[in-house]
């Protein structure tokens, strides 16, 4: 007892949400290979347990089987669990039952919160935490309660728990459907595409799970008086304006011809919103053109907001670089945003994140064409969907072999966890030194 103690007290706080993720993720799957959480009562392989586990926790909502064909009612119930757990995040969960026990919450767990939840300072963290789960608790319910005038006429009792998973999952950006049993295997809302009122009560609870506990906190206490936000939320709020209403009108130019104005509506607007980490489809991906593939992976590689129920890149590191460039062109020493100057360490982290993010995604989609003789751009749609916890699909994840799957398991692990907090767990106990190297210019451009 004392070793794991020592040992823990070791781990910094960036090793311990790794390790929550990935201890989440394994009794996921080993709950979801027993013969109960399947339709069929059969052992599920632990390859495909694992896939399904880690898309869950990971909240990307890319499958091997249909959710709600396969797995059983209990079974879809762990499913959501995952879900539940890995949106809200691993730590936000733990800190809950710690209070919920009555323990204290010590400094190394407040700071391990901090970084989980991406907020600026320690002072706070418990209020942030029990205001988070039960914000959280509060949109799931009533999103809930939306969906249920429309899916209890239409599917009887079972409306209910198909209102509340949908909820949770679009809450929480999964992308994960139990339309399966009603519409046919893999075809998500596909069957509600030309329906205003589940594309607006979907794409509101997509959009609010991605925008992040810190400006969900702005909002509420600072209701509109926007001059009063922080400045992370007001480049959150005006960036993911930005990237639904371009998006939308680019897919309602190119996309969706041969459709009626209120269903070119529907479908671009929603095609706009979903690719940034939810998951969910209501078009037929396949048959959409080159502009609209290029479009929907430019959006699934940006992901949501930080402290958010979204993985990706995050909206933040897109508007960071976008900054810099400005202040480059304009010759200006730092970028900035609102009257605040951002730090040359934040710049330099959203470079590396984009390079890291891009590389891996697109790396992963070369060796990926490479083993299951997919077209590039099927892979590269996959491995765009894995990294940016997105779950869209031209259809291929089924199909991909085992070592693929596990590609795809990194990438949305990379993409839920972050790319940094991976790289600060793995070099936090390096030595590290103040000491420079000379300095000398080199040419760019």
């Amino acid at each position: 007892m004392l070793k794991l103690k020592k040992i823990k007290d070791s781990l910094s706080s960036f090793q311990i949400i790794i390790l929550g993720f990935v201890g989440v993720i394994l009794l996921g799957a080993v709950i979801l290979m027993f013969p109960v959480s399947s339709a069929d009562g059969v052992y599920t392989p632990f390859a495909d347990a694992l896939f399904t586990a880690t898309s869950a926790v990971c909240v990307t909502g890319l499958v091997v089987y249909d959710t709600a064909t396969y797995w059983s009612d209990f079974g879809q119930v762990i499913i959501l669990i995952l879900i539940q757990i890995g949106g809200l995040g691993v730590v936000t969960v733990a800190s809950l039952l710690a209070l919920l026990a009555g323990k204290k919450i010590s400094l190394m767990q407040r700071q391990t919160m901090q970084n989980a939840l991406s907020v600026p300072q320690v002072g706070g963290i418990v209020r942030l935490t029990k205001f988070i789960i039960l914000t959280s608790f509060s949109i799931e319910t009533c999103g809930a309660l939306l969906l249920m005038p429309v899916f209890v006429p239409k599917y009887g009792i079972k409306g209910i728990w198909m209102s509340v998973f949908h909820s949770v999952s679009a809450f929480c950006n999964a992308g994960f459907d139990i339309m399966g049993s009603e519409t046919g295997e893999f075809s998500s809302l596909t069957s509600f595409a030309y329906n205003p009122y589940i594309t607006i009560v979907i794409s509101a609870l997509i959009i609010i799970g991605g925008l992040g506990f810190i400006t969900w906190d702005d909002i509420v206490t600072k209701k509109f008086n926007l001059k009063a936000y922080r400045m992370q939320s007001k480049v959150i709020i005006t960036t993911t304006l930005i990237l639904i209403v371009v998006p939308a009108i680019i897919f309602f130019a190119f996309c969706f011809d041969g459709h009626s104005l209120e269903e070119k509506i529907c479908l671009s607007v929603f095609q706009a919103i979903t690719p940034r980490t939810a998951g969910f489809n209501t078009a037929d991906l396949t048959s959409l053109p080159d502009i609209g593939i290029i479009i929907t992976i430019l959006l699934m590689l940006v992901g949501g907001s930080p402290g958010s129920t979204a993985g990706g890149m995050k909206t933040t590191t897109l508007a960071v670089l976008f900054s810099n460039i400005i202040a480059v062109f304009r010759k200006r020493e730092s970028a900035n945003y609102f009257g605040r100057r951002v730090d040359d360490s934040v710049v330099k982290n959203a470079s590396a994140l984009l390079m890291l993010y891009s590389t891996l995604a697109i790396t992963s989609a070369l060796v990926i064409t490479q083993i299951d003789g997919i077209s590039i751009k099927e892979g590269l749609f996959e491995t765009f969907s894995a990294i940016g916890t997105v779950g869209l699909s031209l259809g291929v994840t089924p199909g991909l072999s085992h070592i693929s799957h596990t590609i795809l398991i990194i990438l949305m692990f990379w993409g839920r966890v972050g790319g940094l907090t991976i790289i600060y767990a793995a070099f936090s106990n390096k030595d590290t030194t103040a000491s420079k190297y000379p300095q000398e210019s080199i040419m760019i451009g």
